[in-house]
């Protein structure tokens, strides 16, 4: 299976989402490279960057999964660096 280097940007505008969100990413914890959390108090949202070393059809399940979630968007950016075999 094809891999690529992908981000997922997230923005969390709904506290009660931030637990099941975390078990979202800790389901997908192999194939995650980094994570970047900033929270933004004065707008009362988080804002996350996920960076992924995935498959696209995983990428593309963790950001619909995430994006399900009450009060929380996600949107998957992939590299243009070449695939890599698994």
């Amino acid at each position: 299976m094809q891999q690529r280097v992908a981000m997922i940007g997230i923005i969390v505008e709904n506290s009660d989402s931030v637990e099941p969100l975390n078990q979202l990413l800790h389901q997908y914890k192999d194939y995650i490279i980094g994570r970047m959390g900033i929270p933004y108090r004065e707008r009362k949202i988080n804002i996350i960057s996920i960076v992924l070393d995935a498959s696209p059809d995983i990428i593309s399940s963790l950001a619909g999964k995430v994006g399900m979630l009450s009060g929380v968007t996600a949107k998957a950016v992939y590299s243009k660096t070449p695939e890599k075999n698994a």
